[in-house]
């Protein structure tokens, strides 16, 4: 399936649910029809994930998801070998007897052994995005090696030989930015850094993703979230995610409109530390006395 323009990417990107802005759509568009990877910095909660989803979605493309963090290297990300099955294998071997030893060690790195990780899956199933999620957790080593997977788009094992795709795959890279990236990788993608929305855009995403939600309290929902991250002192202001959970639970508990009670017994789906919590709770008292 096509996206002719960067209205088609917006319009096809709200029918999964997810409202995007022009420069959003536009970078979206443009990564598709280069064929660049797609590298998106923000704060935690601003949707850079659930793009990538909405994305694969409107496409009718599986997503291979490859969550990064602090310490995993090529294996993770590229393949292993099924070592239980391969001992299985050998047993069989044995017991059936006559076997050579170098046929039977050749045996054991047959594809039917092979476990692939998800840039090996994605390579393999492409078309399909491939999101890898917080890039900026992993090392230089890891950096590298994507940056020549994106390169090639094919990737050597030794046993087997060279797997490339037919097609390459959709890449969304994300990022929190806890560390900057190498420019090398940056060079390679389309980069956009995705903010926080507005108030009328994001009471948008909430009614969008979740029509039951009444406007008055989305409204009201919304406006406190956004005073709320205006704070320096939150330990974790508020995502969009977090924005959704919160108006949900309300829901759920028949509010119509934000009170001090509904607000105060909700608020584990809005804040996720203890100070937060008791930082918000103060704020609401004054919001709502006002």
């Amino acid at each position: 399936m096509e996206l002719t323009s960067p209205g088609d990417v917006a319009r096809r990107l709200t029918g999964t649910g997810y409202v995007c802005d022009d420069a959003l759509a536009t970078v979206v568009y443009l990564s598709l029809g280069m064929q660049r990877p797609l590298l998106l910095e923000g704060e935690p909660g601003t949707g850079k994930t659930s793009l990538a989803e909405a994305v694969a979605e409107a496409l009718g493309l599986p997503l291979v998801r490859l969550q990064c963090y602090e310490g995993i290297d090529a294996t993770q990300a590229l393949y292993d070998w099924d070592f239980p099955r391969q001992i299985l294998h050998l047993r069989a071997l044995e017991a059936a007897g006559g076997t050579d030893v170098e046929e039977a060690e050749k045996s054991l790195f047959d594809e039917r052994f092979l476990l692939a990780r998800p840039v090996l899956a994605a390579l393999r199933e492409s078309p399909a995005v491939l999101l890898v999620d917080e890039v900026d957790r992993a090392d230089d080593e890891f950096e590298a090696f994507l940056l020549e997977v994106l390169s090639t788009y094919q990737v050597t094992i030794p046993e087997i030989g060279t797997v490339k795709a037919a097609t390459p795959p959709i890449v969304v890279l994300t990022s929190n930015r806890t560390r900057e990236l190498h420019d090398a990788l940056k060079r390679r993608c389309l980069y956009h850094w995705i903010d926080h929305p507005g108030l009328d855009r994001e009471v948008e995403i909430l009614r969008s993703r979740a029509p039951e939600i009444s406007e008055v309290l989305a409204r009201q929902v919304v406006t406190v979230v956004q005073s709320l991250r205006e704070r320096t002192d939150l330990l974790k202001p508020p995502g969009v995610a977090e924005t959704l959970d919160w108006a949900r639970a309300l829901t759920m508990l028949g509010a119509e409109e934000i009170d001090l009670e509904a607000a105060s017994t909700t608020l584990g789906a809005l804040v996720k530390y203890r100070e937060d919590g008791d930082r918000v709770r103060q704020a609401l008292d004054r919001m709502l006395a006002g």
